[in-house]
């Protein structure tokens, strides 16, 4: 068995979504804001916790689609207030319809969001060189900055603790540490 980053031991889950997801840097700019949205959802609780209920997500935001999520309304917000499958938060539920919003206002103006969030981190992913998962941050210069441009842009759920571990999610940073066998080779501390 491979040697992961110590987060990602113990359940087959989080071992799976380590070994394949997290860290392969994201392009597409619907699955950056589905994936920005599912961090957001997380706030306060385990990764484990939304990993187990991604699927029920996906299904009670018709598939994390910016157009539709933008058009729920009030009754869409009670449906999802009493669905067991996802994560019950009013204040999270709604700022993910605003953020669907923020996002085809962002689109609207012509900014594409893709480009917008791999603009501002330098174009190609952040490799860092962790030699274990305390030297890790919460968050860096980059994500409070990038915090603040996605707030400037009506986005909610979006502070910089938040928007470091989707840059970890997206591999926007490879924050894979010391002996964990999907550290790049070639990583050189360009921690920002």
């Amino acid at each position: 068995m491979p040697k992961r980053c110590p987060w990602a031991e113990g359940d087959p889950l989080l071992g799976a979504y380590h070994d394949a997801e997290w860290g392969v840097p994201e392009r597409d700019s619907r699955a950056l804001w589905e994936k920005l949205m599912l961090d957001g959802f997380q706030a306060g609780l385990s990764w484990l916790t939304i990993l187990r209920k991604r699927d029920a997500f996906r299904e009670a935001f018709e598939g994390f689609e910016p157009k539709r999520v933008a058009r729920f309304g009030e009754a869409d917000v009670e449906r999802l207030l009493v669905n067991p499958g996802i994560i019950r938060s009013r204040s999270k539920i709604e700022a993910t319809i605003g953020n669907a919003r923020a996002y085809l206002d962002m689109k609207a103006a012509g900014e594409d969001f893709s480009t917008f969030i791999w603009t501002m981190a330098g174009g190609a992913p952040i490799r860092n060189a962790w030699q274990g998962a305390g030297d890790v941050p919460a968050k860096t210069p980059l994500s409070e900055e990038i915090s603040k441009a996605l707030k400037k842009r009506g986005f909610k759920f979006v502070g910089p603790v938040i928007v470091y571990a989707w840059m970890q999610a997206t591999g926007i940073v490879d924050d894979h540490v010391a002996g964990c066998f999907r550290r790049p080779k070639s990583a050189r501390g360009a921690s920002r």
